[in-house]
């Protein structure tokens, strides 16, 4: 078994934690993981994305060249990823980014992550929303380790937040399984 997946944004959309949490629940869960940040100068509204790998074998390299998950929160992120998906692979992207999809041979999900966190009050959890998606695509990663990862890459000073993001992670779910029927 290998996942992949590129996380990519702008900075402060949350997508290195995204990325974050789902290798170290992987590590929890016993996969052997890589986490590959990559982020320009400016750390609030310049680019960001990283590169993540669960596998049951050793991870011999870290960058993904062609990842079978693309979780795309803007539109630059979307042109710069989205034909490196391999086919039969899926992307994920905010609502109103799915015009910008011209591949066929990959499965899209447009999702108002945005949308839903700003329901919560809060749209630094609209990151929550689309990881809780993707983990009803791939239900690999079971709720008590991906918990411990938010507790561990989470800083302290916002644990007070940790019931807001789980809420929001049950929030994707449910919008991927209503995306899915």
């Amino acid at each position: 078994m290998e996942r992949t997946l590129i996380v990519a944004g702008f900075g402060g959309q949350g997508v290195l934690s995204l990325g974050m949490v789902i290798a170290r629940a992987g590590m929890s869960e016993g996969y052997e993981v890589s986490w590959l940040p990559s982020y320009g100068p400016e750390q609030r509204g310049g680019t960001a994305n990283c590169h993540v790998i669960l596998s049951d074998e050793p991870v011999a390299c870290p960058l993904v060249g062609h990842p079978q998950t693309l979780i795309a929160f803007n539109l630059p992120s979307l042109e710069k990823f989205a034909q490196r998906v391999v086919p039969g692979g899926e992307i994920l992207v905010e609502s109103g980014l799915e015009a910008a999809v011209t591949r066929e041979d990959v499965r899209l999900y447009a999702l108002p992550a945005l949308e839903e966190a700003n329901r919560f009050g809060d749209t630094r959890v609209a990151n929550m929303v689309m990881l809780g998606a993707w983990l009803e695509l791939h239900p690999i990663l079971g709720d008590e380790a991906i918990e411990d990862a938010l507790r561990r890459v989470i800083s302290k000073r916002h644990h007070d937040l940790l019931p807001l993001d789980l809420e929001a992670i049950r929030a994707g779910r449910r919008l991927m399984a209503m995306a899915r029927a």
